[in-house]
């Protein structure tokens, strides 16, 4: 399955070549089935290396990737969640894909500058001057 192209959007899509797989035992729920077959899936993708990922995309997707990213800039996803071989190789693909998705969104626009409105600054210069004359009243009581 690892041969097969990811297709992430209309505009991206992985080559199989540039995704490997590695299947490990897994642990957790399965009886003696955990301990005689490699269920779980790492999966392989160099995204500081892929031609199908333009830099902007490269760049997020390894801050997205965090601890997860290789010196060399190799991600690993590990699926273990499924007892059977075939649900985690979707599961890791289908993570992959989430992470590129969320590292190709347009970057927000650009945050404008305002002004504090003329009420919103008296209120905020009047709540200020009510809590200094609390602070004021739980002082000693002046001599007078």
């Amino acid at each position: 399955m690892a041969s097969d192209p990811l297709y992430i959007n209309n505009r991206i899509t992985i080559a199989g070549w540039e995704l490997a797989e590695q299947f490990v035992l897994a642990g957790g729920p399965g009886g003696q089935n955990v301990n005689k077959v490699s269920t779980a899936v790492q999966l392989f993708f160099n995204i500081l290396g892929s031609p199908a990922l333009n830099d902007r995309v490269k760049q997020n997707a390894a801050a997205l990737a965090g601890r997860r990213l290789s010196k060399e800039g190799v991600l690993m996803i590990e699926a273990n969640r499924f007892r059977s071989q075939e649900r985690n190789r979707e599961d890791a693909r289908e993570r992959l894909k989430e992470l590129i998705l969320k590292a190709a969104e347009p970057p927000p626009p650009p945050r404008r500058k305002t002004k504090p409105t003329k009420g919103s600054v008296e209120r905020r210069l009047k709540e200020k001057s009510g809590r200094s004359e609390v602070k004021k009243m739980r002082g000693r009581p002046g001599g007078d």
